[in-house]
């Protein structure tokens, strides 16, 4: 059954929404999980990297953490799958220029990509909402199957530039940054907490359920409920007035 809406603009988790949480944990973890110590070791003075290393010192009370403390730290959040703005900073970096050298090609469903051009073709704008740094959305995006989306997309929003994904003010923030009223945004994620926060806000949400993503199980909640990125049907609210 097609859910309908008629907004401005659609934002977009991507782990078990656009994409395969799988290829994420048995591909990119261990990629960045294996560079993490040269990156710490060569670049520590780089200015993106300096601020991951102060992060972790703060948020591990650790202030004179080493960087080998700081490596198992990261390997610890990683096992967790914890989202830390410091360790999605870090693979960030890592899975850029991981992309830029082709060592890595990113994975998209087969429904996401036709559906994301034919609403940039409508006119509705789209932005990306994910726990992975700006920087990797970035390579994510240019790095597809099927070449750069990165022009579909007209901004992305992490839980640095944001603010965490299961809280409500993040949501207002975004369509603050946008321009977009809150009721003219709707958010697509397989996260029931990322969806009510998203709703809390004032925005509609669509629970993308895919066979096999870890939150299949369960469910949604009371939010409207798609397998598909071709079972949401979506108009521009700009051409509809």
């Amino acid at each position: 059954m097609t859910s309908r809406f008629t907004v401005d603009a659609v934002v977009l988790d991507i782990e078990g929404t656009t994409s395969a949480t799988g290829f994420v944990v048995d591909v990119l973890y261990p990629y960045s999980r294996s560079r993490f110590a040269a990156l710490l070791a060569e670049r520590a003075d780089d200015p993106a990297v300096a601020r991951a290393i102060t992060q972790v010192r703060e948020l591990t009370g650790d202030q004179d953490a080493d960087a080998a403390r700081i490596e198992k730290t990261l390997n610890a959040w990683l096992d967790e799958d914890r989202k830390a703005t410091p360790l999605k900073t870090l693979q960030g970096i890592i899975w850029s220029e991981g992309f830029a050298r082709g060592d890595l090609v990113s994975h998209f469903y087969d429904d996401v990509v036709p559906a994301l051009r034919a609403w940039h073709t409508a006119g509705v704008r789209l932005y990306v909402y994910s726990s992975g740094s700006v920087a990797a959305q970035r390579a994510w995006f240019t790095s597809s199957p099927e070449g750069d989306l990165l022009p579909l997309v007209s901004g992305l929003y992490d839980t640095e530039n944001a603010g965490p994904k299961q809280e409500p003010e993040s949501y207002r923030r975004i369509a603050e940054a946008t321009g977009v009223e809150p009721s003219r945004l709707l958010f697509l994620s397989d996260r029931p907490g990322e969806l009510d926060a998203a709703v809390a806000a004032g925005w509609h949400a669509v629970g993308v359920r895919r066979p096999g993503e870890p939150y299949f199980e369960q469910g949604v909640g009371d939010h409207a409920e798609a397998a598909a990125f071709d079972e949401i049907g979506i108009t521009s609210s700009r051409s509809s007035t």
